[in-house]
């Protein structure tokens, strides 16, 4: 018994090792902050879905740490013998359900229904990401299957620009958005050949003062004024309550705010009030 299993382990991690060996060189992505990526025109930019990373590795899908992803056969039958990069997706806010979906070692036909394949690169190390985004794109058209899509890349020629895309995606519940450096060749590892820019991150700050509010906000809250622990000042006018803006956070209390990336001075992008930070 003790040498079957030995044998079993032996297999097991000859298996993963040859798994992992052949497996694409996988690009992760740093932040996305203006202040170091102001032209947004060297990017191609698309939507980040909110689903299961799965690299196709001409054979199965597996994850970027080398796990078969068990996918019906009717499913990655009409996927070419070549290395593709993307997400298993279902919808919007859908992660949890897709996670179990994925995670079954027997794949579930009818579960599998509602999940695509969303392509967003075709590694090769010697090509830049604009002719890697032209080669997955004819390549997926011509598979013709309805669960295989092409992600489509936008470029912009400003930061407002992308401002408006970015919105636009969140707005429809989108987790955010992704910057591919168009020149690039793929690589491993994270760099700036790939940023991501989410919905929001989120900070602390202090209450310094209150601004007044005008039109339906007369009498009340319009924003506060309030300083972070670098000494930077700004105003939040967003993510209020009626009631909140009746009785605002004391001066001097430490609210938690949200924010989407920084500007060019350094200040937070869109800043919305989150919550008061409740004291111990």
């Amino acid at each position: 018994m003790f040498y079957i299993k030995l044998i079993t382990l032996i297999t097991a991690v000859l298996f993963s090792s040859i798994v992992n060996a052949t497996l694409p060189k996988v690009l992760l992505a740093k932040v996305y902050d203006e202040t170091k990526h102001s032209d947004v025109s060297n990017y191609l930019v698309s939507e980040k879905f909110d689903g299961v990373r799965a690299i196709w590795t001409g054979k199965q899908f597996v994850t970027r740490q080398g796990n078969v992803i068990n996918a019906p056969e009717w499913f990655t039958a009409p996927l070419p013998k070549v290395w593709l990069d993307g997400e298993l997706w279902t919808k919007h806010q859908h992660f949890a359900v897709l996670s179990g979906i994925v995670r079954t070692k027997t794949p579930n036909n009818h579960d599998w229904q509602s999940i695509t394949y969303q392509v967003f690169d075709m590694p090769d190390a010697n090509v830049p990401f604009s002719q890697r985004y032209s080669n997955y794109s004819h390549l997926v058209a011509g598979l013709n299957s309805p669960h295989i899509k092409a992600i489509k890349q936008h470029q912009f020629t400003n930061n407002q620009l992308l401002t408006n895309y970015f919105k636009n995606i969140t707005a429809q519940g989108g987790e955010g958005v992704m910057l591919h450096l168009a020149s690039a060749k793929h690589a491993d590892g994270r760099s700036d050949a790939l940023l991501k820019l989410k919905p929001y991150l989120d900070a602390e700050a202090i209450v310094i003062a209150y601004l007044p509010g005008k039109g339906k906000y007369q009498g009340m809250l319009g924003a506060l004024r309030v300083k972070t622990a670098q000494g930077q000042l700004f105003s939040i006018g967003t993510g209020f309550s009626d009631a909140e803006r009746e009785s605002p956070p004391a001066l001097g209390s430490t609210i938690t705010y949200r924010f989407h990336g920084l500007t060019k001075n350094g200040l937070p992008r869109f800043a919305s009030f989150l919550r008061v930070r409740e004291s111990l």
